[in-house]
């Protein structure tokens, strides 16, 4: 006799509004529906995207602080609420699910918390704040100096940095824009990177700045750990690979939402700037009723002040949503 085996179902908890993504926004939003007593989930994949950094700047009352120490005294002061439930894992599908006898979708959403079986939560409303993965430029060395001496933000990393030398790494025709921004921390490079499409005007305007430009390829970053000391070009025509002194090299990250929920939700995308971002109204909604949205996956500039805010307006227009039934 062949006894057959089946796969238990999923376990089902149900919410008022689910939060994918536990670090600045949407532990920020979470908060807000914390506050108003609502039943909140936080799913956190734990891999926010400033791990790299070992301090964050800027940030209200919290300049200089770790990221990684302030996510985690986020949490213990949002766990002291009775409402609020922390699930670790990664949230691996989300649906809206007609309900009979409303007018308003509820929603689905899959767990992978490393357990046996999956687990399925259900909320009235969510929140989509998971962030973005950076796409790097493939040069030898850069990857490993990305949020200590490779970075994206003059405002969380250039004081740190002031006076001493600096480079710009040519990402589009902003390029010579992004490098008079950064010259006004430090004596500043604009490595062209081989790129040949920067205007002869806009190079005389550089170097009429003062800010050097390097049209050679770079051959790797060198640097003790994850220190920087210089570029080292390639040798070009019998030359030698010349190394440029550098105590930083600023680099303008690809960006792409770090999760497919919102596609697979519907949610209508924009082209931003480095990358895709999911649209929001003025109440942080996407264009799928009853998701909303906060963070760099919505920002054109990233900033944790910033993604914070986002979060605040997604936690309140949630809970106004569940209020007003909207």
């Amino acid at each position: 006799m062949t006894t057959k085996t089946t796969t238990p179902a999923p376990r089902t908890t149900a919410y008022d509004v689910i939060v994918i993504g536990g670090s600045f926004a949407g532990l920020s939003a979470a908060m807000q529906l914390a506050r108003a007593r609502r039943r909140v989930c936080v799913v956190d994949a734990g891999q926010p995207r400033n791990r790299f950094a070992a301090a964050s700047h800027g940030f209200f009352g919290q300049d200089g602080e770790p990221p990684l120490a302030m996510i985690e005294q986020a949490r213990r002061k949002l766990l002291a609420y009775p409402t609020v439930t922390l699930r670790q894992g990664k949230a691996v599908s989300a649906t809206a699910q007609q309900r009979a006898g409303s007018p308003e979708n509820g929603f689905e959403g899959v767990l992978d918390d490393g357990a046996a079986e999956l687990s399925m939560l259900e909320a009235n409303k969510l929140v989509l704040a998971f962030g973005v993965l950076d796409g790097l430029p493939d040069i030898v060395g850069l990857r490993e100096r990305w949020g200590a001496s490779v970075l994206h933000c003059p405002y969380c990393h250039g004081y740190e940095f002031a006076g001493q030398r600096l480079g710009v790494l040519y990402h589009s025709p902003q390029s010579g824009m992004h490098a008079q921004l950064i010259a006004d921390w430090g004596p500043t490079t604009l490595f062209l990177n081989g790129e040949t499409t920067l205007e002869r005007s806009e190079h005389e305007r550089l170097l009429a700045l003062g800010i050097a430009v390097e049209p050679a390829r770079i051959a790797a970053l060198e640097g003790a750990g994850q220190a920087l000391h210089g570029v080292r070009l390639q040798a070009h025509g019998g030359s030698d690979a010349r190394l440029v002194p550098l105590a930083a090299l600023y680099v303008a990250a690809t960006t792409r939402p770090a999760s497919p929920l919102a596609e697979q939700l519907g949610c209508a995308m924009d082209d931003g700037p480095m990358g895709p971002l999911i649209r929001t109204d003025a109440n942080k909604m996407t264009t799928v009723p009853g998701v909303y949205a906060a963070g760099d996956a919505t920002l054109m500039r990233h900033n944790a002040t910033l993604a914070s805010a986002e979060g605040v307006l997604a936690g309140v227009g949630a809970h106004q949503a569940l209020v007003f039934g909207q």
